[in-house]
This record gives structure tokens, C-alpha cells and sequence, in this order.
């Protein structure tokens, strides 16, 4: 799974998410994109469950990009842990999403078989998201 091999901070607080994405808002480097309508944290686990099934359906033929990556570490108590004691230890990291940013991106293959598999991987994440295309931009 995907995770930084440094982090500055080991117990970082929550932080906020209000807003729009103002970068990364655009398909750069392929055909077709996933693009996030809501705000969200999407964990290291569905960025791969989201790529296996985007690759198993083009049966591995075209390309994929992935333009997000989970740098936030997330702190989580034993569950039947009493309150108090202190922060909680790493558990798993997450990337912090706002609507419009671009998730995933595709090329190489047919639009229908785009965005089908666009539409698999969109089930295996936690924000809404909007298959687009780069020359019409929807």
C-alpha cells in the first residue's frame, strides 16, 4: 500500500477541509479522469482497492495515473480502551480530498471501457465523484 517513507510529524492534528481544490483540478496526463465531488479523506487501503479494479477491467491494457497520495497519518485507540491515556498510535494513512480535484486519470483505451472502469473504482472510494474527459471537460 501506498505510504511516505518520512514524515515530518508522527501525531499530526485532524485539520479542516472546507472549499473547493484550487490545483489538480484538470486531466494532465491521460484521456479521461475521476474527479472528486465532495470534501474527504480516502485512505492508502481504497487507493489500491480503486486501481486493481480500474486495471483488472481494462485487463491491463492502456495506462493509469494516480494523482493523489496518502500523506496523513491517522492515530487510532485499541478498541475497549478507556478515555484518556494520550493520542493514540499511527494506524494507516490517508490523503485529504476537496471537490474538484482530479483522483485518477486513464488513456489508451475506449471511453465506454473508461468509464466503466471508472465507475468500479468510484464504488470502492468514500467521496462522490464525476467521470470527465479532457477535450470536452465533462
Amino acid at each position: 500500500m501506498l505510504g511516505p517513507r518520512k514524515i515530518k510529524y508522527r501525531k499530526p492534528q485532524r485539520g479542516r477541509m472546507p472549499g473547493k481544490a484550487n490545483r489538480g483540478v484538470d486531466v494532465s496526463f491521460g484521456e479521461y479522469g475521476l474527479q472528486a465531488q465532495s470534501n474527504g479523506w480516502i485512505s492508502a487501503r481504497e487507493i489500491e482497492a480503486a486501481r486493481r479494479a480500474m486495471t483488472r477491467h481494462i485487463k491491463r491494457g492502456g495506462q493509469v495515473w494516480i494523482r493523489i497520495f496518502p500523506n496523513k497519518p491517522v492515530t487510532t485507540h485499541g478498541s475497549e480502551n478507556s478515555m484518556g491515556s494520550g493520542k493514540g498510535s499511527l494506524d494507516h494513512f490517508v490523503t485529504v480530498v476537496r471537490a474538484g480535484r482530479v483522483l485518477f486519470e486513464m488513456a489508451g483505451v475506449t471511453e465506454d471501457l473508461a468509464k466503466e472502469a471508472m465507475r468500479l473504482a468510484a464504488h470502492k472510494l468514500s467521496v462522490k465523484t464525476k467521470f470527465i474527459n479532457k477535450e470536452r471537460g465533462v
